[in-house]
């Protein structure tokens, strides 16, 4: 008989190969690995509607529990993978049992950047990442609102410290926002938009910290009572969320000896453009793949949904025989307050660009910002404008030099 295909991971690039194996008419055995004891399932409405309170938990599966039975689909929750060996094809499992496999995908996706300084282990204090983060955090947040709770300190400005503040905020509660740099998002978007989230929580009430690391976390008998900064100010919190980022879990592929990229080009594990590894049954997905960019000419690994969701498509196709190189375009987005935003395509970081052409008005938050570099759009961000991602990739696709003038009125 066979061995199966296994999926190790609980995220959404698990969830999307799984299903793609099914609508491309794969017969033979499929089991999925995850060390929670969920079935795998969507983030991002972990620091959204689903911890405010107004989602429900079914609402962030992509397919029910159920779907993997249904299916055939062996679905193993509460169960990691604790070791690869892809010269013999095996797994071995938290349970001391060995799994062969026929092929493979790793898509054990990323965990939190944790913050060494002293208090760091107080009750209190908090990072999200998985359901449980949530529910925890959520277990917190919400009676406070009702009650007209604590202060809440968000240590991290970037996308998941921007979003739980905006939610905590959302809630009625006292939120500060610290971040290491000038602005929110300064080694995402730069200044130019990182100022728009800025003021945006700034308007809203939040106390927004620039310029301000922190160095320790203040407590009485073990709860934590604040933040202190580098410069010695004390921020007072009853809860405190660390969002400073994530790191990608390539601790399996390491171990098994697969390739890896260097630090310098974003780390995670190296694949080609079908998304296999340097080992040719073994294939990796979402957050920890760092794959070839016909774009943009480097390999690039996305942290964001919509590179779950796209690679997890495209590994499962590969491994049932397509070799079409992946060549979807970055793109994330986030919702905060009553804004929208979206966004497609890449830049290194602030020094990634020459210069920022906006359609329409950042002050009121409907407007277009371009990228460009040596006058080629390398990305686009819609606020509160829709429907225009496609003509923004287009520009971004084209690599032509596009003036000023027709970026500015691209908002017609």
């Amino acid at each position: 008989m066979p061995a199966p295909i296994v999926v190790v991971g609980g995220g959404l690039a698990a969830a999307r190969a799984v299903a793609t194996l099914q609508d491309e008419g794969h017969d033979g055995d499929v089991v999925v690995l995850t060390s929670e004891r969920h079935c795998p399932y969507e983030r991002p409405p972990l620091s959204k509607d689903y911890l405010r309170g107004e989602a429900a938990r079914s609402a962030l599966y992509p397919l029910p529990e159920e779907w993997y039975g249904r299916h055939g689909v062996d679905l193993r929750p509460g169960t990691a993978a604790l070791g690869l060996h892809p010269g013999d094809h095996t797994v071995t499992l938290s349970d001391g049992s060995t799994l062969r496999y026929s092929q493979l995908l790793l898509a054990t996706g990323s965990t939190p950047r944790h913050l060494s300084v002293p208090g760091g282990d107080l009750r209190g204090l908090h990072y999200l990442r998985t359901i449980d983060d949530a529910d925890h955090l959520a277990g917190m947040l919400l009676p406070a609102a009702l009650e007209g709770g604590d202060p809440v300190a968000v240590v991290g400005d970037g996308w998941i410290g921007l979003e739980v503040a905006a939610s905590a905020r959302e809630l009625g509660l006292d939120v500060t926002l610290l971040g290491r740099g000038s602005h929110p998002l300064g080694n995402v978007v730069g200044p130019e938009l990182g100022e728009v989230f800025a003021r945006l929580h700034e308007q809203r009430g939040v106390r927004v910290h620039r310029r301000a690391p922190v160095t320790a976390f203040t407590h009485s008998e073990g709860q934590v009572t604040g933040v202190v900064t580098a410069d010695g100010t004390h921020v007072e919190a009853a809860v405190v969320v660390v969002g400073i980022g994530a790191v990608p879990a390539i601790g399996l592929a390491a171990a098994a000896g697969l390739e890896l990229r260097p630090a310098a080009q974003g780390g995670g594990v190296a694949v080609d453009g079908t998304l296999r590894t340097s080992h040719p049954d073994v294939f990796a997905a979402g957050d920890i793949a760092s794959v070839p960019s016909p774009q943009f000419g480097r390999p690039l690994r996305h942290e964001h949904w919509a590179g779950a969701d796209t690679t997890g498509t495209h590994a499962a196709r590969a491994m049932l025989g397509a070799g079409d190189p992946y060549d979807v375009l970055p793109y994330f987005f986030t919702d905060q307050y009553d804004l929208g935003m979206e966004a497609v395509g890449w830049v290194e970081g602030p020094g990634g660009y020459d210069d920022v052409v906006v359609s329409g008005s950042l002050d009121d938050r409907e407007a277009v910002a371009f990228w460009r570099r040596g006058g080629a759009v390398q990305m686009a961000m819609a606020l509160n404008t829709w429907d225009r991602m496609p003509d923004a990739e287009a520009l971004v696709r084209s690599r032509r030099v596009v003036p000023r003038e027709e970026l500015e009125a691209f908002r017609g």
